[in-house]
């Protein structure tokens, strides 16, 4: 047993590493200024880099560790360069943030919580047992729950919290119901042990479909899937826009990774599968897919038309990303690896643009201290470049192109149509009409409304160099996109084949 554990530390140097630089990121406070946020902002800025030197190496390798608990395979590697690059991203625009600035932070422990998220993130990603997947998951989700209250001064952060906390609680409970009823049935925790489990057809399927749908309780409360998505609207409004984005993209994503290995590994019926390559099959009678479905329908439909009403930005990206949700579950309906392949490929978009959605609303925050939409009049005028670039992250989000946004639809859809879901496809496409409306609301604000006051107001070389680097890919990638495609597939190719 500990040669075992001191083989399986080797591959989990990039974790190791971030857990360093979260200690080090919290004793920035014993140096120079606490109310300083330059010295953990920078630590953390190193710590995310140091990592990805050490996840770089990591590349090809294909290892269960732990004895069982943890992947470390091309998959996980996917998720942990979208964490790394998004928990940067966060830092830059924390740095920047007024919200921030205005309330008595500690800027060392909100930086230390960033990476905290980021760790538990990783877990998530690779977690292959049961119980490494519930601790993971509760590591990410009280990082969010002290992140979404930090600017404490606000009441908007308090109620945020509170709510976060509540919905949390209740959903991870369900969870861990799923789980234990898993465990009674099986006697095992590793998703792989529980593939062999259900192969034997021994056990009950009502009692196993009961326990998926408890297991989809707690990884859709952290998807934000329709009806976990309560505390969504609420958190994404009450906490800092940084938290918000860094919320919107990590933690979802995380949650995508985790619920996509689950399935794929614990659900799926090897023995049994097609001659097609990449297509998968279910165990007889456990038709999950069916209330995947459904999920994704409600909570692309529900997002999007929820969202028409919005007058607050961040709640109209809270319902955005909702919706856009429901759009990434389309792919898991297929069972194939097309779908999943898309799903990777949206994440990618998903984080150039909703990222740089929420950095354009900070910035008005910052200068106009408003977030409600009436607050963008005449914004094509005060401040162009930041509003076509607000345009660019808004169209990509709807699926317009030329836009990244377009192609990360385009294959989700297409995977739809492969697998005769057309059905599905046709309400993703009427739903994506209907996001338009919205979207394009917030545009009609920033280009057909007259400014009260029109004086230009320009951010700033490095924030026009921090929008072009968001903005750019969005509109480059749909032009070659090859390399993404390549990086999803590759990433999916050999995934649980342990």
């Amino acid at each position: 047993m500990v040669q075992t554990i001191y083989e399986s530390f080797g591959y989990v140097i990039p974790e190791t590493v971030l857990s360093v630089f979260f200690v080090l990121t919290l004793l920035t406070s014993l140096v120079g200024d606490r109310r300083s946020k330059y010295l953990p902002a920078y630590t953390a800025l190193l710590g995310f880099a140091v990592t990805g030197a050490f996840v770089a190496g990591q590349i090809g390798m294909d290892q269960l560790v732990f004895s069982g608990m943890y992947a470390v395979d091309p998959f996980s590697w996917f998720f942990k360069v979208l964490f790394l690059v998004s928990g940067a991203l966060i830092v830059l625009f924390s740095m920047q943030s007024r919200e921030l600035d205005t309330a008595s932070t500690k800027y060392a422990e909100y930086y230390s919580l960033i990476i905290s998220l980021t760790i538990g993130a990783f877990f998530m990603a690779g977690a292959s047992n049961l119980l490494m997947m519930y601790l993971s998951l509760e590591l990410v989700s009280i990082s969010s729950y002290i992140l979404s209250g930090f600017t404490k001064e606000n009441p908007r952060a308090d109620e945020a919290s509170l709510k976060y906390v509540i919905y949390g609680a209740f959903s991870s409970g369900l969870m861990l119901y799923g789980i234990s009823i898993l465990y009674g049935l099986t006697g095992e925790l590793n998703i792989y042990a529980l593939n062999q489990a259900f192969s034997s057809g021994a056990l009950s399927q009502v009692s196993v479909l009961i326990a998926i749908v408890l297991m989809l309780a707690g990884l859709g409360y952290k998807i934000s899937a329709v009806p976990f998505h309560f505390w969504t609207p609420d958190v994404y409004e009450g906490a800092p826009v940084t938290v918000t984005a860094f919320l919107s993209v990590t933690s979802k994503a995380a949650g995508f990774a985790m619920l996509i290995r689950f399935f794929k590994i614990g659900f799926i019926d090897i023995a049994a599968q097609p001659a097609v390559a990449g297509m998968w099959q279910i165990f007889h009678g456990l038709n999950w897919t069916d209330i995947i479905a459904v999920l994704s329908v409600l909570t692309m439909t529900l997002g999007n038309l929820v969202a028409l009403w919005q007058t607050n930005m961040k709640r109209l990206l809270a319902y955005s990303s909702i919706a856009h949700a429901g759009y990434i579950l389309m792919g898991f309906v297929t069972l194939t690896d097309q779908g999943i392949s898309a799903m990777l490929m949206y994440f990618v978009a998903y984080l150039l643009m909703n990222l740089g959605a929420f950095y354009i609303v900070m910035l008005v925050a910052n200068k106009y201290q408003t977030e409600d939409i009436d607050g963008y009049a005449g914004l094509g005028y005060r401040s162009p470049y930041a509003a076509f670039a607000l345009t660019v992250f808004l169209f990509s989000l709807t699926g317009i192109p030329p836009t990244f946004g377009f192609i990360g639809k385009l294959y989700l859809f297409a995977a739809l149509i492969k697998t005769n879901y057309i059905w599905l496809a046709i309400v993703g496409v009427l739903n994506s009409v209907v996001s338009l409306y919205y979207y394009v609301k917030v545009v009609r604000s920033m280009y057909l409304v007259t400014p009260a006051d029109s004086t230009r107001v320009d951010f700033g070389f490095g924030t026009n160099l921090l929008m072009t680097v968001l903005m750019v890919p969005n509109i480059a990638l749909m032009l070659y996109f090859t390399p993404v495609l390549n990086w999803a597939e590759h990433s999916v190719l050999m995934f649980g084949l342990h």
